[in-house]
């Protein structure tokens, strides 16, 4: 089978998954911002930020350790086997440290009448930590159905505890009060109900992952796990940096802004609107799901060069289409959120490009990973979080949070242009970079043309901009078009000669 159709394929089914799971909670993005203030939902944005980065710190990398020793394996139990032991022990060590520091922890994040947030996010945590290795081995099994159905029970359960505390029990509560909703349910408890949700989902997939789970024998091999450790070692620091480049805005901006400026408000409107970039977020979600394993099993053929520089400009190219739609059509998408939330919706296209780059990046990071170099990837990661906190430090106190939203941008680009002139060093790939470079200079050009077509009417406004996406794609088409026909003539003539 042809190995883009294969990556396409599985990139489609983990797509969907995602998308569609990730559809479900866009139900709750204009719910969330509906019933709570933005001071509110910033609590939920800090701390999820928290949750992101700890999660990453409780995988040290084994996902990636395992694809690469596993695959030295005929089944890879042994591999399997040993991490996901040590994921368990991490995992019940970490909940323990939170337990010994909760309430100085709950005060720290200035919800000291709300521990049961800290150990609710705590609980998810260690399930999905546990949980990280199962998945990964789908993935490398190519069970991508599974995977995704998984995925969607785990968002349908969330989304369904989100409805029912959150709108059916104060429906109840308020229209039928000879019904005792609250022996379940506490209208103090609030945003306290999201914490819930995403603690049951994620015990109902550890649950659901047993069966795939048990089919092991679990062993430790001590030696093998020490070769996993020294390997994803840097990828741990790669994958914290990146995390922290994405989520570290959200974690500092209330200690930037001065409080004259309400930072917690202010962190609410950035993380709303943040969302809206959900689209592209979900598509570098789905693209690296499918692509890490993916490299690994085709770096020993003998076009895999190739193969990985076409998959980069393909991925480049419908990174931008989805820029160009969401930007064109972002008064359908700010629907989301309230519009109580909608005085941020500058940030969109910066976020919309760093995400992008940021795919960019992880694209890149084969050259390390492939060349058993990681360590490199780490000095890279480190650059990055240098430049976002640097960049945080000295423009969100300026522009609050439009300066968040420059720095992720700003970091993402710089790492992904160091990642590019040190992979062609260490692992060259004849990545198509004019015709890469050509397609964002097309793509942001238009962009910057549609900014001059603001009629009131909004649907009019859509309606003039949306020739410009159709421009954008012809010019793709025709483009690819022509130099495939230009190889095929080369290489006729060669066969000829």
């Amino acid at each position: 089978m042809n190995p883009l159709k294969k990556l396409a394929g599985e990139t489609v089914i983990y797509g969907v998954s995602s998308i569609l799971g990730r559809l479900l909670n866009w139900l709750l993005v204009p719910l969330y911002t509906s019933l709570f203030i933005p001071e509110d939902y910033g609590i939920v944005t800090n701390l999820m930020s928290y949750v992101a980065i700890l999660l990453v710190v409780l995988t040290y990398g084994m996902e990636t350790g395992y694809f690469r020793f596993a695959s030295q394996e005929k089944e890879g139990d042994s591999t399997f086997s040993t991490g996901f032991i040590s994921l368990i022990a991490t995992s019940i060590l970490f909940l323990i440290i939170i337990a010994c520091f909760l309430n100085p922890l709950a005060v720290f994040f200035e919800i000291p009448a709300n521990k049961s947030f800290i150990i609710l996010l705590a609980l998810t945590l260690g399930f999905d930590a546990t949980t990280a290795l199962p998945f990964a081995k789908l993935r490398k099994e190519n069970r991508a159905v599974r995977y995704a159905g998984l995925k969607l029970i785990n968002i349908g359960v969330n989304l369904g505890i989100n409805l029912f505390f959150l709108l059916l029990c104060p429906w109840i509560y308020n229209n039928y009060p000879q019904i005792p909703i609250t022996i379940i349910w506490n209208s103090e408890f609030g945003i306290g109900y999201i914490f819930l949700a995403i603690f049951v989902s994620s015990f109902i997939n550890l649950l659901l992952l047993l069966p795939d789970i048990l089919k092991v024998q679990l062993k430790l091999d001590r030696k093998l796990l020490i070769k996993i450790l020294i390997y994803s070692s840097p990828i741990l620091v790669v994958s914290i940096c990146g995390t922290l480049n994405i989520n570290l805005d959200k974690m500092i901006m209330p200690e930037l802004i001065p409080e004259s400026q309400n930072p917690l408000y202010q962190t609410g409107i950035y993380g709303a609107n943040y969302k809206l970039a959900v689209i592209m977020t979900l598509f570098i979600q789905a693209f690296r799901y499918s692509f890490e394993p993916f490299f690994f099993s085709q770096a020993k053929e003998q076009n895999s060069k190739q193969v990985y520089a076409d998959v980069l400009k393909y991925f480049v190219i419908l990174g931008l289409i989805i820029f160009l739609g969401v930007m064109f059509y972002l008064d359908i998408v700010k629907i989301l959120i309230d519009s109580r939330y909608h005085e941020g919706l500058g940030i969109v296209p910066y976020v919309l490009l760093a995400n992008l780059f940021f795919g960019i990046f992880f694209s890149l990071s084969l050259w390390y990973k492939l060349t058993d170099n990681t360590r490199f990837g780490a000095y890279i990661a480190i650059i990055g979080v240098v430049i976002t906190i640097v960049l945080n430090i000295l423009l969100v106190p300026i522009f609050g949070y439009m300066g968040a939203a420059y720095s992720v941008l700003a970091c993402f680009l710089v790492i992904t242009v160091i990642s590019y002139i040190a992979g062609q060093k260490y692992y060259p790939v004849p990545y198509d970079l004019k015709g890469i470079l050509f397609y964002l200079l097309l793509a942001t050009t238009i962009f910057a043309i549609s900014t001059y077509f603001n009629p009131e009417n909004q649907w009019l406004k859509m309606a003039e901009k949306t020739p410009l996406l159709l421009l954008f794609m012809i010019v793709f088409i025709q483009k690819e078009r022509l130099w495939s026909s230009l190889g095929r003539i080369v290489g006729i003539n060669r066969k000829r000669k």
